[in-house]
């Protein structure tokens, strides 16, 4: 397993190394001492996360704030999406800057989306299985979101083709300017 740097500091792209041959491929999914010895930091995973959902697809951009925050280790584990994180911590030089990068069955590879940080993904193929690891338990009176398109995030969705389509909790989700954000 390696880490690869993204724009944003904080937020890492996991590559496993994968071994295949005629029969298939095995790889080591998940290896927590590997783990936070590329992030430099302990973190455990208390809940797993399953979503399937359908080409143009959208969810997000959700987030837990303090005292619940959530770290989200992710996954695509069939089909593909672009995956995007947006950095929410006010004290951050890169406040209100995001990241993507496309997760499929096919490239294996797994972002890490540090708590302090929104998490989205569009689906890009006809179906897609899209895993969570989370470092903290689901706690509604936490959560926030921004919405997918405000303009001061800027996010360059890959939509040719593609209507978005988004539950009503996401269609209503504040602009970052009137969302509750990290310090």
């Amino acid at each position: 397993m390696k880490a690869i740097p993204t724009a944003l500091p904080e937020v890492l792209l996991i590559e496993p190394k994968v071994f295949g041959d005629s029969r298939g491929f095995f790889m080591e999914s998940w290896n927590e001492a590997r783990f936070n010895e590329l992030l430099g930091c302990e973190v455990h995973f208390v809940q797993d996360n399953h979503s399937r959902s359908s080409r143009g697809v959208l969810r997000g951009l959700h987030y837990q704030l303090d005292p619940q925050p959530q770290g989200k280790l992710v996954r695509c584990v069939n089909g593909a999406v672009f995956d995007v994180a947006v950095d929410l911590r006010r004290s951050s030089p890169n406040f209100g800057r995001w990241v993507g990068h496309e997760l499929s069955a096919d490239n294996q590879r797994q972002m890490w989306i540090p708590p302090g940080f929104a998490h989205g993904f569009l689906v890009l193929s006809e179906t897609a299985d899209f895993l969570y690891k989370t470092s903290g338990r689901y706690a509604p009176e936490c959560e926030g979101a921004v919405r997918w398109n405000d303009p001061a995030v800027g996010i360059a969705w890959p939509l040719e083709g593609i209507t978005p389509i988004l539950s009503a909790k996401d269609e209503a989700a504040p602009l970052l300017a009137g969302a509750k954000t990290f310090d």
